[in-house]
């Protein structure tokens, strides 16, 4: 189910992230400052949040990484000095060769550790260096630690909801708000406490856990049983395996093209099945069906994984499958049955998280997408950077 990668150095893959990226304002400020011989006096500007996020009492500051990764390669190119000679018409050429030399090697950083809870008002980073350039600076490291800091404690505060046991997968790479969003998403809900991505990108760059289940599309795609019947493993039949079990218990009138589907994505991943079980009757046919396929893995050798709950009352679905789960293991002397990790999604937030300890479940992981990595509850941090020193 799940598989590591490893991170790729230090390396930042933020799209468009360059010099240039700034708001307009900073330049004409900028070149205000060369001209009145102020652009290299000393500023110092600190980098704080006036409020907690979510309604809470802390945040969990983050980006500080990508910060430093920016820093280090601030410059301008050739090209965004001719593009800003075309737009800014400023009329002294001086500047323009200045913005040749620009760089970050004179601005010092002083932060909080990354992953650290930080409180309202407090300096989560002071920034100190030539003016022009850390004026520049705010609107980039504003982007780098805003949202960063946002989804990490959005994770937070799902992991404190869904309690320390649970295992909790970020699914939100299709709702995210284009891929740099779905990316930081990725790495900063891992910071706040999940425990894997479906985001294989994600994976690959930062070394996250990938996991995933299948969708609905796959089961419907199958059309018959008959489509799976030459599954074998081991030199065994996994296919009629499967239907001995399935006529054992008594699973007859369960979905065919369903099962057909269970047993194929076995047969090519007997190690990591991991099936949907809600497509057509979670109860009376996708638990049966993942139940029989899984019996005949154990049979032949292998160990399922386990199965996703995607719709209705998740606390009591969840419930109704472990006991049945538990009274086949048992009938069938087969006790790894009764642990499969039961996994939900759909829509699930920090109030769903919270309504299903209340209520009591059976859910072992929770898949969680929309509503962590845009951030429904409170789409912005509203991180401010404020100049509070200046050496002349």
């Amino acid at each position: 189910m799940e598989e590591s990668a490893t991170v790729h150095g230090d390396v930042s893959y933020r799209i468009g992230l360059n010099g240039l990226m700034t708001d307009m304002y900073q330049i004409r400020m900028a070149y205000t400052y060369f001209k009145t011989g102020k652009h290299t006096d000393r500023g110092i500007f600190e980098a704080f949040f006036r409020k907690a996020p979510f309604g809470g009492e802390f945040t969990i500051f983050c980006g500080l990484r990508e910060v430093l990764l920016f820093l280090e390669n601030f410059r301008l190119e050739d090209s965004h000095i001719e593009y800003l000679r075309k737009t800014m018409k400023f009329e002294d050429e001086e500047f323009y060769k200045w913005l040749k030399t620009i760089n970050a090697k004179e601005v010092k950083v002083y932060a909080i550790q990354e992953g650290s809870l930080v409180f309202p008002r407090v300096p989560v980073m002071i920034v100190e260096g030539p003016l022009a350039i850390v004026q520049w600076l705010e609107t980039p490291i504003l982007n780098l630690i805003n949202f960063a800091s946002l989804v990490a404690t959005n994770a937070a505060r799902m992991r404190k909801a869904a309690g320390p046991t649970k295992s909790l997968m970020e699914f939100g790479l299709r709702r995210a708000q284009g891929p740099d969003g779905a990316l930081t998403a990725t790495q900063y809900s891992y910071v706040g406490g999940f425990d894997s991505t479906s985001n294989v990108f994600g994976g690959f760059a930062y070394g996250i856990p990938v996991v995933g289940t299948m969708a609905h599309a796959y089961v419907t795609s199958f059309q018959s049983l008959e489509s799976a019947k030459d599954a074998t493993l081991n030199g065994k039949s996994l296919y009629e395996t499967t239907l001995k079990y399935r006529e054992l218990l008594g699973y007859t009138k369960t979905n065919d093209s369903e099962l057909g589907a269970f047993i194929a994505y076995a047969w090519q991943n007997p190690n990591s099945f991991f099936g949907l079980v809600d497509t057509y009757d979670t109860l009376k046919s996708g638990v049966p069906n993942f139940i029989v396929v899984s019996l005949a893995l154990f049979e032949l050798g292998y160990k399922p994984v386990g199965f996703r709950l995607d719709s209705g009352d998740l606390a009591v679905i969840s419930v109704q499958s472990r006991e049945l789960l538990r009274q086949v293991a048992e009938k069938q002397n087969v006790p790894g049955l009764a642990k499969i990790i039961i996994s939900a999604s759909n829509d699930i937030n920090e109030a769903a998280l919270l309504e299903l300890q209340q209520k009591g479940h059976e859910i072992d992981s929770f898949g969680i997408g929309t509503n962590l990595v845009t951030c429904q509850k409170q789409p912005a941090l509203g991180m401010v950077y404020k100049l509070s020193l200046i050496h002349i």
